[in-house]
């Protein structure tokens, strides 16, 4: 059963919530190291204008969701203005999806966009990822284009 949502964090508030954050990006991007999961959060901490992070907990006190956001003023494809927010990252512990928390944390992401300037909230997933991309939808982002990048080694 799902517990009720009953608050919206703001990550690093406490040292707690530093535990839940690291523990919510290892779950988003398992394939990260813990050591990188860290200076990424240290990183964003020491930049607070630019980067911000907040956690859903449910009515029991855990950790259910986790958003991650950054300012950008490079060119964002798909976007009009600049700054713009963007959505780095977007988890949701899978017992507690499809009940409004991804709704509340992009409502935080909003307002906390709004307030630095920006006009637009954009974000972005792989061209694989047909979940994602489905949540985004569901969620109000409207899909502005695909893209396809390459590299060469020099």
């Amino acid at each position: 059963m799902k517990n009720p949502l009953a608050d919206i964090l703001f990550a690093p508030s406490c040292p707690a919530h530093l535990n839940d954050w690291r523990s919510l990006r290892a779950a988003l991007w398992p394939d990260c190291p813990a050591d990188e999961h860290q200076r990424e959060i240290d990183a964003q901490i020491a930049e607070p204008a630019r980067y911000a992070a907040f956690i859903a907990m449910d009515a029991a006190g855990g950790a259910v969701g986790l958003i991650e956001l950054a300012i950008r003023h490079d060119y964002v494809n798909g976007t009009h203005h600049s700054p713009v927010g963007f959505v780095e990252g977007l988890y949701v512990a899978p017992e507690h999806r499809r009940a409004g928390v991804a709704v509340r944390l992009l409502r935080a992401a909003q307002a906390w966009a709004r307030d630095r300037g920006c006009v637009e909230l954009a974000s972005d997933t792989a061209l694989d990822n047909i979940v994602s991309q489905t949540a985004h939808q569901a969620l109000g982002f409207e899909k502005t284009e695909r893209v396809v990048f390459y590299r060469m080694a020099l």
